[in-house]
């Protein structure tokens, strides 16, 4: 990689805009912040003290504006000076790490808005890779040239950057452009092919398993910036959410030799609202018309909000109060929570679901059997007396076990 990157030398608006809006995150490990969080957190990892970490966001700041990593290091040296800051690491790419991803993260977040704003007269992208990378990853060159419409799926996962160090980009085309190229229309994305990855193995917080694709760095299975054009939060997946038409690929291989799951929880109280979602939201410290992020059991975050509800029928999936309160139950205090590589014929692409488990009874009822499960193609949910399709479900990796 060239010595002396500048990626803030030629700072545009949305850039900027996009650093600026961010909170400062105290940290003690990098996986503290993981993925898309980083739309709205900035965080250096291991600065889990205030001052530390204003003064480091100062140093990204000035280094967004048009500073150079030369420019950066001094002010890294002087900071990690007066706090007797010990990071891990060498001086030399800890300070590179710091920059150029930052720089990178948010020099993409404000293209893919550029991009996105201009969709209507430019609808296709082109991925392109850089010759300035000293060693190139083979996916990415192999990506180089392609030309996908803005609303390809494979964007969701791919729009860079894509690992640490990448500095691959994204070019708007017109049908114009695709003809002078040589081409009659977009190409067709590759497959997807995740793979497990366990991160954090050093941290505090202790090792978790992700899925990114082959290629892909994990923590950058997103695009950078999607979070402030489009929302997190999960749409309702279809009125027979969890039907065997999506169907597990080769990673999702069926869990054996599983102990049988927890003793069955009380099932939670009424709820005093007459308004079934209103109480589900409520339950996560989200409002009808202000979304939360919840911190599961496993340590994922994800995103509540009445955007879960809007189906046809204007109220979801499930409409009957007490049972979005027993989903609500299940998703805070899952029994087991599992992920698994599934493909999806709506977006005909595999894509990673996450899925929750849980069991609740009431003095003298049945016990209900209670399934959420998400991922980028919305969520699904089911309630039931019987354990057939929960039982099912009980594959891929298991991410979380609640003990009795």
């Amino acid at each position: 990689m060239a010595g002396n990157v500048s990626y803030g030398s030629l700072p545009f608006r949305e850039q900027i805009a996009f650093f600026e809006r961010k909170l400062n995150i105290k940290t003690d490990a990098w996986t503290d912040v993981y993925g898309a969080s980083h739309d709205t957190e900035f965080m250096v990892a291991g600065a889990n003290r205030d001052d530390l970490l204003a003064d480091l966001r100062t140093a990204v700041e000035k280094a967004n504006t048009g500073g150079t990593l030369e420019q950066f290091r001094k002010e890294f040296a002087a900071i990690v000076q007066r706090y007797g800051w010990s990071y891990n690491g060498g001086f030399e790419w800890r300070s590179r790490i710091i920059y150029e991803t930052n720089l990178r993260s948010s020099y993409m977040a404000g293209r893919f808005q550029q991009l996105m704003a201009m969709r209507e007269t430019h609808p296709y992208w082109e991925y392109v890779h850089s010759d300035v990378v000293e060693e190139p990853r083979e996916e990415h060159l192999a990506w180089n040239g392609m030309v996908l419409r803005w609303d390809d799926p494979w964007w969701l996962y791919h729009f860079p950057i894509n690992a640490w160090g990448c500095q691959c980009s994204v070019i708007a085309r017109t049908e114009d452009d695709l003809k002078r190229m040589g081409k009659t229309g977009p190409d067709t994305a590759p497959p997807i092919t995740f793979v497990e990855r366990v991160i954090g193995q050093r941290s505090p917080g202790g090792p978790r398993t992700v899925f990114v694709p082959q290629g892909i760095d994990p923590g950058f299975e997103h695009t950078p910036g999607r979070t402030r054009v489009f929302s997190q939060v999960p749409p309702p997946r279809g009125d027979d959410p969890l039907a065997a038409d999506i169907a597990p690929d080769g990673l999702s291989t069926p869990a054996t030799n599983i102990p049988p799951l927890p003793s069955p929880q009380p099932a939670p109280q009424p709820s005093a609202s007459d308004n079934a979602i209103e109480a589900f939201l409520s339950a996560f410290q989200a409002s009808l018309s202000q979304p939360a992020v919840f911190l599961d059991a496993a340590g994922q975050r994800l995103a509540i909000g009445a955007e879960m509800f809007d189906a046809p029928s204007g109220i979801g999936q499930i409409a009957a109060s007490d049972q979005l309160l027993l989903l609500a139950q299940g998703i805070r205090f899952p029994d087991e929570i599992w992920a698994q590589v599934v493909f999806s014929p709506e977006q005909q692409q595999s894509v990673v679901h996450h899925r929750y488990l849980a069991r609740f009874q009431s003095p003298g009822t049945d016990v209900l059997s209670v399934v959420f499960e998400t991922g980028a193609d919305g969520w699904a949910g089911s309630i039931a007396a019987d354990e057939t399709l929960l039982q099912s479900l009980r594959s891929g990796v298991l991410m979380y076990r609640r003990e009795n």
